[in-house]
């Protein structure tokens, strides 16, 4: 008997038989046209091949699980395309589900428990939706522009063991049958700056450039713009512009340069039609470096005159108003930025002397105050360093004055709350900064803390893979999603997450070898995954970087509990404790410390704290 690893597609039309029942003939003309005109081409065009055919549906089989996502991702696409106008009861919408496993060759034929979980991922998908296995999310994850939303574990008919299930979300703004099919914005994406200063000391100015242009065209209502997390996928890659733009569903896509040296900064764009990669406008701009702003400015409003989109009154005030007209406090603030995602005590303090730079140069910006906050939240939470949380409070209330609406002082208002003890408090802070901006990182990541302290994990564990999603270099949400899988008996989950977050660690220790975050963030991960002696090493790397960092002495202490030393982890663990009465949420709720709850070392330690607080 053959057998092959492949990746299976299964589709079928939605409420097939309720359509053929009002109007046969139409609906299977119109699902011949649909086979012929789209699904076999785009299936051929995908490297993909039909293998059977059964009334309304299909399976098709992929040598490549990249390719077989992205032929589903084209086919929805087509499908609100090909329903466009028409009316309700004659439009087809299909679901299509994806997995990846051992087939059973017979001839032209596949069979086997890789068919048969397609066939049931199909089942579970939505309307004009994709869902695919854990395993496709896993193979997939960095590879492609794609958001893999969890849907937890399945059970499923004739599958003995649950199915880990993720939702696609191929297209923000294109939807099935509860909304427009079509999406009426012209469709634009900028893709990350290149930064062409020789320095890669200077990558945070152009990102930060680049994520400026995107959020004043968020602000334009006749535009739809790719969100930074799905554009960032493609930083540093070698792309085709027709390529990127099938793949976001685009229309036009932004690209172009930064060059800073000195007192002048150098900025190329290129507009670009997706659909045959010409050149629509292109401009030049050698400037002072104080001219930034207006440069920004210029780049939107050409945008805006190409793509003969209609700008309303409060939109061109928001897109000309800026957050500061200082440009040393504005690249303070990038800088501090950029420290702050770095995420270890000594980088948090970099982040915070960048942030009260740019507030000290300009008393009015209100993003160099939430930048503050949100380092003395983490420093005080995480790093137990002796910072007042009506300090803390108080400089997000200070951001919040100049900018009500700013979502990361929500955000780190939450966390001080939150460890100051009002916890209905944070989580109202942390639902109003997810609502005022669905897409920051912070927001997500302190709530889903927030849910781990409560022992809710399948919350926390939601918005953890929302936190990985939204920053392409973000290890510690896998740590910790890694963490939570383990403690629910979810393997595949949990080796997914490990891997993809020990993939980051190691890049960003290649980088920052003097940063002990991913050192012991990568310790714990190579722990749950059983490459004891990896994770022996990279401990004894995080305690010779920070010998003194109690974080760091917590995170080893938990790698060595899932290494079965527990002598060893009571020995850090006894210096941290006593410090960290703070986290004591934190500490009764981690999954990592469960084999030592009744330890007698423990019992007496979590006593001490208890009589010392």
């Amino acid at each position: 008997m053959e057998r092959k690893l492949a990746a299976i597609l299964a589709a079928d039309v939605a409420g097939y038989s309720a359509l053929m029942e009002q109007d046969e003939a139409g609906t299977f003309q119109r699902l011949r046209a649909d086979h012929k005109e789209l699904l076999e081409p785009e299936i051929r065009q995908h490297n993909g091949r039909i293998f059977k055919l059964m009334g309304d549906g299909l399976l098709a089989e992929f040598g490549s699980v990249v390719d077989a996502v992205e032929c589903a991702a084209a086919l929805q696409r087509g499908m609100i395309r090909r329903n466009a106008g028409a009316s309700e009861n004659t439009q087809l919408e299909i679901r299509i589900g994806i997995n990846l496993g051992e087939v059973i060759v017979e001839g032209e034929d596949r069979y086997g428990e890789g068919v048969n979980i397609a066939a049931r991922l199909q089942a579970l998908a939505e309307p004009g939706g994709i869902c695919v296995s854990g395993k496709v999310s896993s193979e997939v994850s960095g590879k492609l522009a794609f958001i893999f939303e969890p849907m937890g574990e399945q059970r499923v008919k004739n599958i003995a063991e649950p199915i880990a299930c993720y939702r696609v979300k191929f297209d923000q703004g294109m939807s099935s049958r509860a909304g427009p099919r079509v999406l009426k914005r012209i469709s634009i994406a900028v893709l990350p700056f290149s930064n062409m200063s020789g320095d890669p000391e200077q990558e945070y100015f152009s990102d930060g450039i680049t994520e400026d242009i995107i959020t004043d065209l968020a602000k334009i209502s006749g535009l739809h713009v790719i969100a930074r997390n799905t554009s960032f996928t493609y930083k540093g890659r070698a792309v085709k512009i027709e390529q990127v733009a099938r793949e976001l569903g685009v229309g036009f896509l932004l690209e172009g340069s930064v060059r800073k040296a000195g007192a002048r900064v150098r900025i190329t764009g290129q507009l670009v039609d997706g659909r045959d990669g010409s050149h629509l406008w292109a401009e030049r701009y050698d400037r002072e470096l104080t001219d930034i702003f207006a440069i920004q400015d210029e780049i939107a409003h050409a945008i805006i005159e190409q793509l003969k989109v209609r700008l309303l009154p409060d939109e061109k005030a928001a897109i000309d108003a800026t957050p500061t007209e200082d440009v040393k406090a504005y690249t303070y603030y990038l800088r501090g930025r950029q420290f702050l995602h770095m995420c270890s005590r000594s980088y948090m303090l970099l982040a915070r002397r960048m942030f009260s730079k740019a507030a000290e140069i300009d008393p009015d910006y209100a993003r160099a105050y939430a930048g503050i906050a949100l380092c003395d939240s983490v420093l005080h939470s995480w790093q137990y360093a002796d910072i007042s949380i009506e300090g803390i409070l108080a400089t997000s209330a200070r951001a919040l004055e100049l900018d009500p609406d700013l979502a990361d002082a929500h955000a780190s208002r939450g966390l001080a709350l939150q460890y100051g003890g009002q916890r209905d408090e944070a989580a109202a802070e942390f639902e109003l900064a997810l609502t005022l901006d669905p897409d920051l990182h912070e927001a997500n990541y302190f709530f889903a803390r927030f849910f781990f302290e409560n022992g809710d994990f399948e919350r926390a564990a939601t918005l953890f893979e929302r936190a990985t999603q939204l920053r392409f270099d973000d290890y510690r949400s896998a740590a910790l999603l890694a963490c939570i899988y383990l403690k629910l008996g979810r393997r595949a989950d949990m080796q997914r997450a490990g891997r993809l977050g020990l993939e980051r660690a190691e890049r960003e220790l290649s980088q920052h070898p003097e940063n002990s975050s991913p050192a012991q963030l990568g310790a714990l991960m190579l722990a749950y995954l059983g490459e004891c002696d990896r994770a022996r090493e990279w401990a004894a790397r995080t305690l010779a970087i920070d010998p003194d960092d109690l974080n760091a002495m917590y995170n080893i202490a938990c790698a060595y509990l899932n290494m079965g030393d527990q002598e060893a982890a009571l020995d850090l663990l006894e210096k941290v404790l006593p410090i960290a009465s703070v986290h004591r949420h934190w500490w009764t709720s981690d999954p990592d410390l469960d084999t030592i709850r009744d330890h007698p070392r423990y019992r007496r330690l979590v006593e001490m704290t208890a009589a010392g607080t």
